[in-house]
């Protein structure tokens, strides 16, 4: 046991299963269901974690009722095929070692009416916080008829092989909805009194304990939203917890973050505290007797973990997005190599951003996510035949392409222009709050030594220089620059901004790197509504600059909403004094003013700023590529301007297709 972990390579047992440690790999929405079903793509990303050493894995919710479906990714409810499809995914994992729980869940009143196709059932009737409709309230007949459900699903787990189960009563789903007495509004048994309004989940947790057995793990999840006095407060919590806990009701408990009151903080990004679940952990557990606990939330690394057990805050961690990032972070934790850990910046871009748009979840620096029964999960095949591979600049194209193709056994050069590695991402790092970043390129660093990739930095190449280098394989990963246009698709015939080439206009990556200057008041045009815009505001407010961000989107941080990350900005930003124009675009700029139009009435208006900073589309640098034609591979924002997701995912693909 290394001597860094003390507590967290512990074994823990949790009634007839022993952990071999307190990494826990919780329940999130993967999305990958095909046809309701797990298939190839779902089981190979749950075996992958199992591999890397999850002392237990939850998967993802299984809605118990037909009234229930969330996602079009949702497993099938109330259908016993499932079953054989199931047990191909904890048949698996059981024999690489981890214990396998399933999430059932539903709801309740936040419900999506496009997914269920009928009303969605709740305690008291009221309205969803997820769409714009509301909820039916529960004939006692129908109450009877959930409660059931969840046991038939026990039973389905069971039999799929599971050796347990999780209720899902957090962010106010529908357990947690008869808890709480502002939803649960009812006057017969079961609302009212605090035994009336636990009757539903007591129903359920002894139906299920009476159906499946002694041998078989029983899970809570619950969770605490300080934000809003609609929620329970954390003494109403732990008394709830602890009357199911002194009827040994069931055998952990797992206490997650926010509520779908608040929703932002669900998944919480980079914007919140490290370890956010870690003081609700501490509350819940010192009112159990007999349960197991576990902290969640923005725990993302072995040392983090380690940190909450040994203080006693928790008995075992949920790591999510760090398992996403890393598979193989337990084994690596275990064996003393935690710097090999490949780090999650808990941006969310990839994971809750894909699956907000009803995709199967990715990861922004772990491609292979989703993608494990095509690449082998994260562990690239060796070449056999190495080759000798040039890659040109180091951002995280070409560092990752670099890294991949080192590890598949090539002998790999990579040379970039400037001093350091990582390119304008680097500069993301710089902003407020995403330090990570820069986490994650000393992890590239430090891997790209460990596979003696040669590093070049301050070396610009030029066609001949490459073609004189004898490459087998030429990798092109120059990245993207502005070209002085200041290009707006609300003036999508016109190619440039007047005024645009004045002296005092800069880019986002200009002011960020520290070449350009800006005045006192700044005009910040933002096209794209993402972080390289508006984390660049929030670092010129911080530095004593009145910042105006201009932007075409109905909001600041438009693109952030899918990763739940936006309204914490905006808060953010107008504390710091930054003022919005929204549905707007800028016409011109004379030096001292923009004239900016509103998009709605068209009506016009001038901004004073001493400096206009852009965050508009970059191009990609093809001078290399146009020099050298189809004997290089280009790829990121050398090929397409677009976003690190693209320019990761390119990078691993091409070294292992080499």
């Amino acid at each position: 046991m290394p001597q860094s972990f003390p507590h967290l390579f512990q074994p823990l047992t949790i009634r007839h299963k022993t952990l071999r440690n307190r990494i826990v790999f919780g329940a999130h929405t993967s999305n990958m269901g095909e046809n309701g079903l797990p298939g190839e793509r779902h089981l190979a990303y749950y075996k992958e974690r199992a591999l890397g050493g999850a002392g237990m894995i939850v998967v993802e919710p299984i809605p118990v009722h037909r009234t229930g479906v969330l996602t079009r990714g949702n497993f099938r409810h109330e259908d016993d095929s499932i079953i054989p499809h199931f047990r191909r995914v904890t048949d698996t994992c059981h024999a690489l070692g981890a214990v396998m729980i399933h999430q059932l869940y539903h709801v309740g009143q936040h419900g999506d009416w496009d997914n269920t196709f009928e009303a969605y059932p709740s305690p008291s009737g009221l309205p969803s916080f997820y769409d714009s409709y509301g909820s039916a309230e529960m004939p006692e007949a129908q109450i009877g008829e959930l409660i059931q459900s969840f046991i038939n699903a026990a039973l389905r787990a069971q039999a799929s092989g599971f050796d347990g189960v999780e209720l899902f009563a957090a962010y106010h789903a529908l357990i947690d909805q008869f808890w709480t007495p502002w939803s649960n509004r009812r006057t017969d048994r079961w609302g009212g009194s605090l035994e009336n309004r636990l009757r539903f989940s007591s129903e359920i947790l002894r139906g299920i304990r009476a159906a499946c057995g002694e041998d078989f793990i029983i899970g809570l999840a619950v969770s605490q939203d300080p934000s809003t006095d609609l929620y329970l407060s954390p003494d109403q919590l732990a008394e709830i917890v602890q009357w199911h806990d002194e009827r040994r009701l069931m055998d952990y408990v797992t206490c997650g973050n926010a509520s779908y009151f608040s929703s932002g903080g669900i998944i919480p990004s980079f914007l919140f505290e490290d370890r956010v679940g870690a003081p609700y952990a501490e509350r819940i557990k010192q009112a159990l007797t007999h349960a197991v606990m576990q902290a969640e939330a923005n725990i993302r690394t072995p040392d983090a973990a380690e940190a909450v057990i040994a203080s006693g805050h928790a008995d075992m961690v949920s790591i999510v997005r760090g398992q996403i990032a890393d598979p193989h972070l337990a084994r690596k934790a275990q064996e003393g190599r935690a710097e090999d850990i490949r780090p999650c910046l808990t941006c969310n871009q990839v994971c809750r951003g894909r699956r907000a748009r009803d995709y199967w979840i990715s990861c922004l620096v772990n491609p292979s996510v989703g993608r494990e029964a095509q690449w082998n999960g994260d562990r690239p095949v060796r070449s056999e035949k190495p080759k000798r591979v040039l890659v040109v600049g180091g951002g995280p194209a070409g560092l990752e392409a670099a890294r991949v193709a080192a590890e598949r056994g090539h002998q790999v050069t990579l040379v970039e222009a400037a001093s350091r590695l990582g390119g304008n991402f680097r500069l993301a790092g710089l902003q407020p709050r995403r330090g990570q970043i820069l986490e994650l390129l000393d992890w590239y660093e430090r891997q790209l030594s460990q596979l003696q990739v040669r590093v070049e930095l301050n070396r610009f190449v030029e066609g001949e220089e490459i073609a004189d280098f004898g490459a087998d394989e030429v990798i092109l990963a120059t990245g993207a620059e502005a070209d002085g246009t200041v290009f707006q698709k609300t003036y999508a015939g016109r190619d440039s901004l007047p005024g645009g080439d004045l002296p005092n206009v800069a880019t986002v990556e200009a002011v960020m790197a520290g070449e350009a200057r800006p005045g006192k008041r700044v005009l910040l045009l933002d096209t794209d509504g993402d972080w390289r815009g508006v984390g660049t505001a929030w670092h010129l407010a911080e530095k004593g600059h009145e910042v105006t961000i201009v932007t075409p989107k109905a909001t600041v941080g438009a693109m952030l909403a899918r990763v739940t990350g936006d309204g914490k900005l905006r808060a953010k930003l107008r504390s710091l004094g930054v003022r919005f124009a929204v549905e707007s675009a800028v016409e011109s700029w004379d030096g001292a003013a923009a004239t900016v139009v509103d998009l709605l009435d068209r009506s016009r208006s001038q901004i004073a700023a001493d400096t206009l900073v852009t965050a508009t589309i970059n191009a990609p640098r093809r001078i290399l590529a146009d020099a050298l034609g189809p004997s290089a591979k280009s790829i990121g924002d050398g090929l397409a301007t677009r976003d690190a997701q693209a320019a990761f995912y390119e990078g691993r693909k091409i070294a292992l297709e080499i």
